[in-house]
Formats: C-alpha cells, sequence, structure tokens
C-alpha cells in the first residue's frame, strides 16, 4: 500500500466521504502490512496475512460490521484470482486494470459478478476527469454530428532509462510476463486509450490492425505500438502508445471528430476540453461552470479555475462505486464495470493477434 497508486486510491476513497479504511491485506510481508496498518492508526485485528484469512475472519463479522468494497491494487497476475475469491464470498471490489492477464478470465469473472449480484468497479481513472465527462455528455447530445474520425495517444518515456540494458530490464516487473501478464504498453497504458475512446463515444471498436515493437529481440513484451481502428458505425481511428517516448511523463490525449465539429482533451491539461465547430471559432469549456452537462457538474468538488486532477478524477470513480453499494442514483458511466474490464482485455488480445499474425486486421470479440 506504499505504492503510487495506494495513496491515489486512499485518498480517493476519503473524497466523497462514503468510505472508511478498517483493514485489510497490505502488504505480502505481514510485518510490514501490520506497521502500515499501525502508521493509519488502524485496529490491528482487521490487518490480516493473507486474502484467505481476510475473506474467511470478515465473514464471521455480522453484515453491519463486514467491509463492504475491497481495492485490489497488485500486480496484474493477481488480480483475478484475487478478485474471484472476494466476489464468490460476496465482497464488491474496485480493481486496478486489467483487470486480469486474459479475455477468458474477465468474462468468467463477468458471469460470476452478474452470479453474485456484488458491485464491480475498474480504475479507469481519466474516465473521472470532469472534462472527459462533458465530453461523453456533449458526444451523446450530438454536439459533434455523426462521429467519423476518433485519434488518441498515450505517451510515457518511464521504461526508457531501464530498457537498454538486459540486467536492468530483469527489474522492471512490468516487463516480466509472470507478473504483467501478455503485454507491457497496450496492457498498461495503451489499454486506457482504447477505454477512453469506447467511454466518450458510446461505439465500440470492432476491429483493430497493430503494429507492436518491443525494441529488443529479447525483450519479451512490448514497449510502443501504433493501432488502426475500425468502429462499430464504420469510421476509422488510430491509438498509439509508447513508454519509450524519451522525456515524456504521461501524455495521454484524445480527439473525436464528427461531421459538425471536434472534441479534444489532454490528460496534462485536464482543466480544458476545446470544442472544435464547423464554420465558427473554437470553445474551451472548463470544470464547475453552469453551462456544462449535470454528469460534469455533480463530478466537480470545487469553484471554477480550482484545479482538478487524478486524484479527483479516481475520487469521482469511488463515488460512483459508492452509490452502486448504496442503491442511490447514479449517472450511466459514474464508473467502469467488469463489461468494460472484459472489453479491455479483448482489445489487448486483438492487438496481440494483429502484431503477431503480421500487421493484419482482427475482430474484437
Amino acid at each position: 500500500m506504499s505504492s503510487f497508486i495506494g495513496i491515489v486510491h486512499r485518498v480517493a476513497a476519503y473524497m466523497g466521504e462514503n468510505y472508511v479504511l478498517t483493514g485489510g491485506v497490505f502488504d505480502i510481508d505481514f510485518d510490514k502490512g501490520n506497521q502500515f496498518a499501525v502508521q493509519l492508526d488502524l485496529d490491528a485485528a482487521r490487518s490480516y496475512p493473507s486474502l484467505e484469512v481476510f475473506i474467511e475472519k470478515e465473514l464471521t463479522l455480522a453484515e453491519d460490521e463486514r467491509i463492504q468494497v475491497v481495492s485490489i491494487l497488485t500486480p496484474n497476475f493477481l488480480h483475478f484470482e484475487m478478485a474471484r475469491k472476494l466476489v464468490s464470498a460476496g465482497f464488491n471490489v474496485i480493481c486496478e486494470k486489467p483487470i486480469t492477464v486474459s479475455a477468458d478470465e474477465a468474462r468468467s469473472l463477468e458471469k460470476l459478478v452478474q452470479e453474485k449480484g456484488v458491485v464491480f468497479g475498474l480504475s479507469h481513472t481519466y474516465t473521472g476527469y470532469p472534462m472527459i465527462r462533458q465530453m461523453k455528455s456533449m458526444i451523446a447530445q450530438n454536439k459533434i454530428g455523426r462521429i467519423q474520425k476518433v485519434d488518441a495517444q498515450y505517451y510515457q518515456g518511464w521504461i526508457n532509462p531501464s530498457i537498454h540494458q538486459e540486467e536492468e530490464r530483469k527489474k522492471v516487473w512490468r516487463l516480466n510476463p509472470k507478473m504483467s501478464g501478455m503485454s507491457c504498453c497496450m496492457g498498461d497504458i495503451g489499454v486506457h486509450a482504447f477505454n477512453l475512446i469506447e467511454y466518450t463515444t458510446g461505439l465500440e471498436i470492432d476491429k483493430v490492425l497493430a503494429d507492436l515493437h518491443t525494441l529488443y529481440p529479447e525483450n519479451e513484451l512490448d514497449v510502443d505500438g501504433t493501432t488502426l481502428l475500425r468502429m462499430n458505425n464504420g469510421s476509422r481511428g488510430v491509438i498509439t502508445a509508447s513508454q519509450i517516448a524519451t522525456g515524456e511523463e504521461n501524455n495521454l490525449s484524445i480527439a473525436v471528430y464528427g461531421d459538425q465539429g471536434g472534441l479534444k482533451w489532454e490528460q496534462e491539461h485536464p482543466m480544458y476540453l476545446k470544442h472544435l465547430i464547423e464554420g465558427a471559432p473554437s470553445q474551451i469549456y472548463k470544470p464547475g461552470n453552469p453551462y456544462n452537462s449535470e454528469f460534469a457538474l455533480e463530478s466537480t468538488k470545487i469553484a471554477p479555475g480550482h484545479p482538478e486532477g487524478l486524484f479527483d478524477a479516481m475520487g469521482n470513480i469511488y463515488n460512483g462505486v459508492a452509490a452502486a453499494i448504496q442503491g442511490r442514483p447514479h449517472s450511466s458511466g459514474a464508473f467502469p464495470t467488469v463489461h468494460d474490464g472484459v472489453r479491455g482485455m479483448s482489445f489487448i488480445e486483438a492487438v496481440l493477434s494483429s502484431s503477431s499474425q503480421g500487421q493484419v486486421w482482427v475482430k474484437v470479440s
């Protein structure tokens, strides 16, 4: 729980005053986990050595005392088994993406979630940004007309310092297929671009043609790639993703073009949504202003002009999950679901299949 993403989840959970961190499995080393629990002033009895013990002990408690939702913030290869055990025991779950390491696992988990009737949230964090939600609302309101082109990119450079030396590569868990799964770049960040396209447009990506690059033959997983898209409405698009884009930090952007205009958003400048209008000057939308949609406004926590970022976006996802658990009304798209996880894994598998076959069109099942 000392990881970068751990603190993001903890702060996000507190934002809407819907959650209290009660207990959990905080480290593979039980002593370190207990130290973490002490730092947060948690009940030592709710710090558990393993997920199995967590489930066993929590289920002995009265339902109104039991932990209601569990966040899974582990390396990718652990997601499925942990989620499966928790859902089977009736716990609601918030899981880091990718949801599993295969589409078959994701589909079986989706079926189990439906059977158990639990709430399952997936932390595709960028869907929580107010201006992404404004983008989704405007597209649904036909503000840019019929979609005819989508373009998303996600550039990072963090692997570049490690990848050029074999011994250094071995220290990066995301480059280890036993921990990361079948893909590094597309599985880690390309899938975010994929998710944003489907989330904002309401369309599905039907087919992909991909060219992935491992940079070195002995490196097993992709660190760079370009994927052409065919949408289910016949329009075209592209996703470019890289973790060896030297000097880049977290350069995620999405542009959607219709026959009447376009919408553009950048994660490193998340307060601005640019609306391109056919035959008229472009407009800039910003959070908190009354001209925004109800969905964007309910996703904004402070007055206009005050920056909202990654923590706030994750907070919106946690608030959406809380509303679903409590049976309160919430907007469509309030949080990514297990089905978004299935779509993401199907995309990753299709991209890998396309590239390995020599850049051919593959359907996203």
